[in-house]
């Protein structure tokens, strides 16, 4: 089992910064490859990016240049660092935890509860 809690969501002006924060707590093992994705109402999630126990990372095309993901093990949390930001950027994110292949597009079993990020022009 794993419980992940996002923040750091909100409004921006298209070209600003935003960083994410997901609190992760439960199974350690399921935490080791985590991620974010996002979701558009009516559309299909989409993965964002990964990062595994030993910091490797991949991104999607679509953020790849403009968002970095990291962790900070000590503090069991996730962040998403989101610069350049485009209005199509406007979605749900979410935290995800539990996969056996870290990269992006992956199966994630655990994902939290999400955070609005909208970004208007």
């Amino acid at each position: 089992q794993a419980q992940l809690v996002e923040s750091g969501g909100g409004s921006v002006q298209s070209g600003g910064s935003l960083r994410l924060s997901c609190e992760a707590s439960g199974n350690t093992y399921i935490r080791n490859c985590m991620g974010w994705g996002r979701q558009v109402a009516g559309q299909k999630r989409e993965g964002l990016a990964t990062i595994d126990k030993d910091g490797t990372v991949t991104y999607a095309d679509s953020v790849k240049g403009r968002f970095t993901i990291s962790r900070d093990s000590a503090k069991n949390t996730l962040y998403l660092q989101m610069n350049s930001l485009k209005s199509t950027d406007t979605a749900m994110y979410y935290c995800a935890a539990g996969s056996w292949r870290c990269t992006v597009g992956t199966e994630f079993g655990y994902w939290g509860q999400g955070t609005q990020v909208t970004v208007s022009s």
